[in-house]
C-alpha cells in the first residue's frame, strides 16, 4: 500500500482544515488506517485512527470532539477534519496504514506516507 497525505497549510487559530490521504493497492479496504503527527523536536504522536470497516474510531484525547477521521473504501481514501485548529496542533502530519485495526501505537503501522504540513499561527 502507497500514501499520500495532502490538505495541509497555514490557518489561524480556531480554523480548519480537511486532510486527505490517498493509497493505491487493492489491499485498502482491509487496512485500518491511523493518523500521527509530529511537531519540531517531539516525538510523532497518535492523532486518530479508524477500523477497516469504517465502524471503529478512536482518538487522542486533545483533539476529541475537534478532529474526525473518516474513510471511502470505494475510492481508496481517508481523510482528518480538523476544526477549532489551536497553535499546539502545529505538526506534520501523516497518515499509516496497518493491518491491526484501529490501533494507537506507530509499531502497529506498516506503511506510511510522505506526511503533510499544518502550521496554526495564534
Amino acid at each position: 500500500v502507497q500514501l499520500q497525505a495532502s490538505g495541509g497549510g497555514l490557518v489561524q487559530a480556531g480554523g480548519s482544515l480537511r486532510l486527505s490521504c490517498a493509497a493505491s493497492g487493492r489491499t485498502f479496504s482491509s487496512y485500518g488506517m491511523g493518523w500521527f503527527r509530529q511537531a519540531p523536536g517531539k516525538e510523532r504522536e497518535f492523532v486518530a485512527a479508524i477500523s477497516w470497516s469504517g465502524v471503529i474510531t478512536r482518538y487522542e484525547d486533545s483533539v476529541k470532539g475537534r478532529f474526525t477521521i473518516s474513510r471511502d473504501n470505494a475510492k481508496n481514501t481517508a481523510t482528518l477534519q480538523m476544526n477549532s485548529l489551536k497553535p499546539e496542533d502545529t505538526a506534520v502530519y501523516y497518515c499509516a496504514a496497518g493491518p491491526g485495526g484501529q490501533g494507537t501505537r506507530k509499531t502497529e503501522y506498516h506503511y506510511w506516507g510522505p506526511g503533510t504540513l499544518v502550521t496554526v499561527s495564534s
